[in-house]
């Protein structure tokens, strides 16, 4: 149930709303080329899509895009109230503000391969004080108008630029601009040699760890770990015939962050040490 809503609109566009939501409550998010900054002021909720959960509390954010359909957020608790700032983030508004060139942001990040639409946001003192400036504002409307919206948009944006999750922002935002859907083997197949865990791969796929593993033994007959490590197992192999690179070098590129786990899983695969494979396979040609 909604106690109290204020909003403050930019060229037509709801930008800027304060809702204050008493328990149980709950928002569904429209199918719309959009992401919104979610700030929780007050109490805590619970943001679900199909296939995610997770709790959002007391000065921490949500923010996700709205491409994909079955996003809300809700709390069943009886009593407990919930204080929440939504800014939300329009393509046509972007490009408008910015009219000569899209800060880096807004861009889409360069090979990089993932469908991630969701990121929680922990508590940041720049922008906690950001969404104490908007009340101001909520406090007193006849200092709002346009260019001070403007200017409030511009600045939550450089503030995520420059927040810990900025790269997780921008993959989010980018999408806006060229939205497209990548399969499951797609983001997997790109990710193969890169040193990502595999929550990371669950979440670029937007989808929960167990969720993921599922997919992955439907589409993969094996488990996510022991595929990859033979994947960068047989690449690694490669390089070492193909390549003079050190054998360090190899490792890194191959996805393994140290000489001795490499080491082991390449003799547990090959039954021979890295140097003598490579030694060995290069005096039978």
């Amino acid at each position: 149930m909604v106690n109290d809503y204020k909003k403050y609109e930019l060229f037509g566009k709801t930008l800027i709303q304060k809702i204050e939501l008493a328990g149980p409550f709950r928002y569904d998010f429209p199918v719309a080329e959009q992401a919104c900054f979610i700030y929780v002021m007050n109490g805590e909720l619970q943001y679900k899509s199909s296939d995610k959960s997770m709790s959002i509390p007391e000065d921490y954010s949500l923010f996700l895009n709205c491409i994909n359909s079955g996003k809300h957020i809700h709390n069943s608790g009886q009593e407990e109230n919930c204080h929440i700032v939504i800014v939300t983030f329009y393509p046509d508004i972007l490009k408008k503000i910015y009219d000569r060139e899209l800060p880096s942001l807004l861009q889409k990040p360069e090979n990089i391969i993932s469908n991630k639409s969701t990121l929680k946001i922990n508590n940041d003192f720049l922008i906690k004080k950001y969404v104490e400036g908007l009340l101001f504002y909520f406090e007193n409307p006849s200092l709002v108008n346009e260019d001070i919206l403007i200017l409030k948009l511009k600045e939550i944006i450089l503030l995520l630029a420059q927040s810990e999750s900025a790269a997780s922002v921008q993959l989010i935002l980018s999408q806006l601009f060229s939205p497209v859907a990548y399969t499951f083997k797609q983001v997997i197949e790109a990710n193969l040699f890169s040193q990502l865990t595999i929550e990371q791969l669950a979440e670029r796929n937007n989808l929960s760890v167990s969720s993921f593993k599922r997919e992955f033994a439907r589409l993969y007959n094996d488990t996510p770990a022991n595929y990859i490590r033979n994947k960068k197992l047989e690449k690694a192999a490669e390089l070492l015939l193909l390549s003079d690179n050190r054998i360090t070098e190899i490792a890194y590129d191959c996805g393994f962050n140290d000489l001795a786990t490499f080491t082991k899983s390449f003799h547990d695969k090959f039954h021979s040490s890295p140097s003598n494979y490579r030694i060995n396979h290069k005096e039978n040609k």
